[in-house]
């Protein structure tokens, strides 16, 4: 039975007014004094206005972060103390994390079992990074050089660093690209998607609650053609860490070009989940489920080629169709929706056309398509959907919907299913289930992808790395993997005679 919850009264008061972003401390409006509508996924509503910045907010932003770090007390604080304001952060978000998760909830459509979560997870992340502030270290190198030459490393910020993030899980995207950076000593710039900037800028107020000084973090709403642009080519900007498209990640690297800008991007993917005859059945098909459906599928590394081991394909992908019932599909505000919306109704468009050509190209589709119910029609929402008789060469098995869209791909042993994981230009992420211990290892070692889950999925923490192999990614996010990537080591020596 559909509950609608009532949103929250801080959530509400937060969306009843134009949205400002957050530069050098001050709360200011695009100087072009342009806005942008955010629009309620669930039923196409406009929630409120966001500014939108250009490249003239983008240089007093950049402006702002640099002053912070070069002449501000960020870089030179004792770790200790940037720790403590990490903490104290962690702790506010964990306090408002409600609210943090209905602004999710509102802004891109996701179930709050969803979001509740994402708003913990964001807690736990600022924790694990406050930790690290205080464990960096340098290496003692013994020296061959004839006389007595002492040769240290010692890790340094790099500066100003931006970050550019998706519209799916806006908060957790924006954490990931927040945390690791500010425990080393860098500053920030964040570029929320101009489609999910409400919880960004919520969390931007707690920020200066927990009392960071003014320009370590800036948030700056707009389009990633402009302000995204403007961002990843800025000749003053050290840093671009980006989550999103392939296409764009492309562009990125030829924008950081024009200072040689560290960059690391999390791409697309189409990831394959290898269910073998043997598996666990039951805990097989949640696994393949919650693989590709959780977050409306709109999740860079879903299991959305399934391969099936022949044996088992006709009863277990009619299994999943009947078991993918059980996701009610609604307004994520609705206690009862396991599935919400898309982010848009180009989104919605773009993965119902992605059916048509599979379909077109010879799939069948068992179950799924357009929510077409009454209180379903003015929001962006598709149903599960099962494809069977796919073909790996197909579109819908190569190309990446971004939608609650799984295709269904038969196989018959451990090698050709390697062979057939790996041919795709992606490589973020891969699941297997299998009671076989020694076939789990082989395929695992096979798959050319960056993160496998065996008889589960969709498991990521702050202290393993996350990133993709090919098309997929550059470079990786989490654990030491993020202190690496923003910090750099210097070289000393010193010639003690």
């Amino acid at each position: 039975m559909s509950t609608l919850v009532a949103l929250n009264q801080k959530a509400a008061a937060f969306t009843s007014k134009p949205l400002k972003m957050v530069i050098g401390g001050k709360w200011v409006d695009a100087l072009s004094g342009k806005r942008t509508e955010i629009r309620n996924p669930a039923d196409g509503t406009v929630i409120t206005t966001a500014a939108e910045a250009d490249k003239e907010d983008v240089d007093a932003a950049v402006r702002a972060a640099r002053k912070a770090f070069e002449e501000g007390p960020w870089s030179r604080m004792k770790p200790n103390e940037r720790a403590k304001l990490m903490l104290k952060l962690a702790d506010l978000i964990e306090a408002n994390g409600e609210e943090l998760a209905h602004l999710d909830t509102l802004d891109y459509g996701q179930p709050l079992s969803t979001t509740l979560g994402f708003a913990g997870a964001a807690a736990d992340n600022f924790r694990y990074y406050a930790g690290w502030a205080t464990k960096l270290t340098g290496e003692t190198h013994t020296s061959s050089i004839p006389g007595e030459v002492f040769n240290y490393t010692r890790r340094e910020p790099l500066g100003v660093c931006a970050g550019i993030v998706p519209w799916n899980a806006p908060l957790m995207n924006a954490v990931m690209k927040i945390t690791a950076p500010l425990a080393v000593g860098n500053t920030v710039i964040i570029k929320p998607s101009e489609e999910t900037p409400i919880s960004l800028l919520r969390l931007a107020e707690l920020v200066q609650e927990a009392g960071f000084p003014d320009g370590v973090v800036n948030i700056v709403t707009g389009h990633g053609s402009t302000a995204g642009d403007a961002l990843a080519s800025h000749p003053d900007v050290d840093k671009v860490a980006f989550t999103g498209s392939t296409a764009v990640g492309k562009k990125i690297i030829q924008n950081s070009a024009v200072n040689i800008k560290k960059v690391t991007l999390e791409l697309g993917g189409k990831s394959a989940h290898v269910i073998f005859a043997d598996a666990d059945y039951e805990q097989a098909l949640q696994n393949a489920s919650n693989a590709v459906f959780w977050n409306s599928g709109q999740v860079c590394f879903a299991g959305s080629r399934l391969f099936i081991e022949r044996k088992i394909y006709d009863n277990f992908l009619s299994d999943l169709a009947e078991y993918s019932k059980n996701y009610k599909v609604g307004n994520g505000l609705d206690e009862s929706s396991v599935i919400g919306p898309l982010i848009s109704a180009k989104q919605k468009k773009r993965v119902l056309n992605y059916l048509d050509i599979g379909q077109r190209e010879g799939a069948e589709m068992l179950i799924g398509g357009e929510a077409t119910e009454a209180d379903l029609r003015d929001g962006y929402f598709v149903k599960p959907t099962v494809m069977a008789n796919v073909n790996n060469d197909m579109t819908i098995a190569q190309e990446e919907i971004f939608g609650p869209v799984v295709s269904a791909i038969p196989f018959d042993g451990e090698d050709e299913v390697i062979r057939l994981a790996n041919q795709t230009e992606y490589g973020l992420g891969g699941g297997i289930c299998t009671t076989n211990l020694k076939k789990a290892h082989k395929v695992a070692h096979g798959m050319n992808t960056g993160n496998v889950w065996v008889n589960t999925y969709n498991i990521t923490e702050p202290n393993s790395p996350f990133g993709g192999y090919k098309q997929s990614g550059l470079g990786r996010e989490n654990g030491m993997a993020s202190i690496d990537a923003y910090t750099e080591v210097k070289n000393i020596w010193i010639d003690l005679n």
